[in-house]
């Protein structure tokens, strides 16, 4: 039957049951299910004894809040946990319904149990649990369904989805370090600004009524201030509304294909980030094709994957060249030494590992080796960043200060 009272769109109801293990003990719980007759069949499958299964109503006070922009959220570190729990299961000799749905009763994020209850009633009907996770293609990344789908092919799920697990571990890690990277300086950025746009609106003025009062003619730097203290009591709202279209803007558009091709390449070249950047695709690029190799994905396949999960456009629009290429029946090494963004050694190792029949450990031994050089060049420039954006803040504000205390400055020597 439909879901009642809040079901959610899959038709899937809350139900509460009580139940008998098998030691005699009263069991109660929840599961979501599409009708009484579902709850009854997983319980059973789970070796307990139905007593009681009533569907929970979820109107009023007790309906689930919804916060947008914070429930419904699942990153890749709850994708990560899933992973490692559901091949742990798998290789103890749990059968993948009960696996599913211990995963759904179990997991914190209550989006992801969601998804993984309808997960678990697709596979029920006959789905295999690949083509179960394309359905919610937002959710599960394009490299998880595809080495899951592998893994079930070659009859090692349980291994595929250790590989999902150690992959998207290392990806969490990864991007960890480039946080540290970026926090301080967009914090410290993000401080000047206020502190100039809050000098300008509320400190400026008191102190141009007083100078208005002392007649003369103000210090340059001074009629400066002033005159940007009455802009900005129009530019500060005007520069809200842009900030939050812009914000708007690039949330729905940051991944068109348009933008990236013009964003991406700019991303690369910037004096002190570019080489973080660079090395970061790098590192997401080799490990994520290292994993799918391992998995037994085929490389034409593996290399259309890995260039949309890179994270940057010029190393998308490579690996596209380097497919077109490994068709015709080249070597992979040969077309990736063309594109600058790889950088020699990792086209080397590529070479070597292609001759050698040992593709999949030279790429993870390229992506360990830059994962370790992205830790070394964030450590390197949080050391660098920090006594600069000290300095960047401190000369804007100083600077302000000085500029406003000038006429004050001048008058002491006239009167001396």
């Amino acid at each position: 039957m439909a879901a009642k009272n809040g079901s959610s769109n899959s038709g899937l109801a809350t139900f509460e049951y009580s139940v008998r293990d098998p030691n005699g003990n009263v069991v109660r719980g929840r599961i979501e299910a599409r009708d009484k007759t579902a709850v009854a069949s997983r319980l059973r499958e789970m070796n307990l004894t139905p007593l009681v299964v009533n569907e929970v109503s979820t109107t009023g006070l007790q309906k689930e809040i919804n916060i947008p922009g914070l429930s419904g959220r699942i990153d890749l570190k709850d994708l990560a946990i899933m992973s490692r729990q559901m091949a742990t299961m798998v290789s103890a000799g749990l059968s993948l319904l009960r696996t599913l749905t211990t995963l759904a009763e179990q997991t914190e994020n209550k989006a992801l149990a969601k998804i993984l209850a309808q997960v678990r009633g697709d596979v029920e009907v006959g789905s295999s649990l690949s083509s179960s996770f394309a359905k919610h293609d937002t959710v599960f990344p394009p490299i998880m369904i595809n080495i899951v789908r592998a893994g079930e092919v070659g009859g090692f799920l349980e291994k595929s989805l250790l590989s999902v697990a150690n992959n998207f571990e290392a990806e969490v890690k990864l991007r960890a370090k480039i946080k540290s990277a970026m926090t301080y300086p967009v914090v410290v950025l993000f401080i000047a600004i206020a502190a100039v746009i809050g000098m300008l609106l509320f400190i400026v003025p008191v102190f141009e009524n007083m100078f208005d009062g002392l007649g003369g003619e103000l210090p340059a730097p001074t009629q400066f201030l002033v005159l940007l203290s009455g802009w900005m009591k129009w530019l500060a709202p005007l520069l809200l509304v842009v900030g939050v279209a812009f914000s708007i803007w690039w949330s729905k558009n940051k991944n068109d294909e348009a933008v990236r091709a013009k964003v991406d390449p700019w991303k690369l070249k910037l004096p002190v980030f570019g080489k973080l950047f660079t090395k970061v695709a790098i590192a997401r690029f080799t490990r994520n094709f290292s994993t799918m190799l391992g998995a037994g994905v085929p490389i034409l396949q593996a290399l259309d994957i890995v260039g949309q999960t890179a994270g940057n456009y010029v190393i998308e629009d490579a690996l596209k060249d380097v497919a077109r290429a490994v068709k015709t029946g080249q070597s992979i090494g040969d077309p990736m030494s063309r594109h600058d963004v790889f950088p020699p050694m990792v086209t080397q190792m590529v070479a070597v590992g292609e001759d050698s029949g040992a593709l999949e450990v030279m790429l993870q031994k390229v992506s360990e080796f830059y994962d370790d050089e992205v830790e070394a060049t964030t450590e390197q420039l949080t050391a660098l960043l920090e006594p600069l954006m000290i300095v960047f803040l401190g000369g804007i504000v100083g600077g302000m200060i000085v500029a406003l205390y000038m006429p004050i400055f001048k008058i002491f020597d006239l009167m001396g």
